[in-house]
């Protein structure tokens, strides 16, 4: 009885989620397949995306508390305002998030002797982030929206992790052959440019004036179209390091 009476509603949401959720492994499944030259284990892929999902927790307290204070500092109808909550903070707080649950994960991992692997860590850390989140708006708005972020907002997340990837990876090639202050400079790097990508996908889809749908067309054709080559060049010349 209990079933019958409930089994619209759990197959809805079951459909929901599956939306959410299939992007996100699909793209998991390209960049595992990848990985040349040795893979990860299973365990340590499973520990990335949980971490993925704890990076979202930890970026929504930074958002919450950072949004309340920039509120208190910069009037909503500043110019300022979208520029310092974006990047400032949207893309800073959850790139942030992403990698310090990445690097305490992965730095001191035996399994991180190839350069790609920075690639499939962070790419794993963002989608495990990108899911958690996607699982969130599509419970709450429905299924248009998981189609949209489907092609958009996952992409977009694993776009980033690319981005991080790479300079994670160089980061560790450097640390290994002891040049320690090149490596931190990687290091930054893999915060910093994803952050900046970041902000500019979400600034740009905002905008309201000026084309902006063109222009975040545009922006995340040459997004996914750039991460799509690095990931392939870089999974091609991967080497031990």
């Amino acid at each position: 009885m209990f079933y019958y009476l409930f089994e619209p509603v759990l197959t809805y949401h079951f459909i929901l989620v599956a939306a959410a959720v299939i992007p996100a492994v699909f793209l998991m499944i390209k960049v595992y397949r990848s990985d040349r030259l040795e893979k990860e284990s299973p365990r340590l892929l499973m520990n990335l995306v949980k971490a993925g999902v704890l990076s979202s927790l930890l970026a929504l307290v930074e958002e919450r508390v950072l949004s309340v204070l920039l509120v208190m500092c910069v009037a909503p109808d500043d110019p300022m305002y979208n520029i310092i909550l974006y990047f400032g903070i949207v893309a800073f707080s959850e790139e942030t998030s992403k990698y310090i649950f990445m690097k305490r994960n992965t730095w001191r991992n035996y399994e991180f002797n190839c350069q790609y692997d920075g690639v499939v860590y962070a790419v794993f850390v963002s989608l495990g982030f990108a899911l958690w989140e996607n699982i969130s708006y599509v419970l709450q708005y429905g299924f248009a929206t998981a189609v949209v972020r489907a092609g958009t907002a996952i992409p977009g997340h694993a776009c980033f992790g690319v981005f991080m990837g790479v300079f994670y990876g160089i980061a560790k090639k450097y640390d290994n052959r002891g040049d320690k202050g090149i490596s931190k400079l990687f290091r930054v790097l893999a915060v910093l440019f994803p952050a900046a990508l970041h902000g500019a996908y979400d600034y740009i889809a905002t905008m309201e004036e000026y084309n902006g749908d063109t222009y975040f067309i545009g922006f995340i054709v040459v997004l996914f179209a750039a991460s799509y080559i690095l990931v392939n060049r870089m999974s091609k010349n991967d080497r031990y390091i």
